[in-house]
């Protein structure tokens, strides 16, 4: 288990993996997850460690970007059980895994009843129905 957390979030997936090779050659940390938003226009990297490497991560992360400068950034020193959780929930659609929480919208997910080819198709039988 990791005890921090650091976070920076920057415009772009290119920047955003620049961020991230420098951050893991700088220090001992493992990318934990990474959620895109916009499209990729906006992208949060999680990475993960003991406190001393994710702060020096973060901030070889920041000091040393090649193609834009962060959005905003932190560290997170023994996250909160929540802050666990919804790292891992996001890091399981990282992953591949998909799993689902109850009673949950994961971070950057559209709602779960929104699927646009359910909704085309609904919409077209209701259509077939009223004639």
């Amino acid at each position: 288990m990791s005890s921090a957390y650091g976070f920076i979030e920057i415009s772009g997936v290119a920047a955003a993996v620049d961020v991230l090779d420098i951050m893991c050659k700088a220090a001992d940390v493992s990318l934990a997850t990474w959620e895109r938003k916009l499209g990729g226009r906006l992208v949060t990297l999680v990475v993960e460690g003991n406190v001393e490497a994710v702060k020096t991560a973060v901030e070889a992360g920041v000091d040393s970007f090649n193609v834009r400068k962060p959005a905003v950034y932190g560290v997170l020193p023994n996250p909160h059980p929540e802050i666990r959780r919804i790292v891992a929930i996001s890091a399981s659609r990282f992953k591949g895994r998909g799993e689902e929480v109850s009673g949950s919208k994961m971070l950057g997910q559209d709602p779960p009843d929104f699927n646009i080819k359910e909704q085309m198709s609904t919409d077209e039988e209701s259509k077939i129905r009223r004639k």
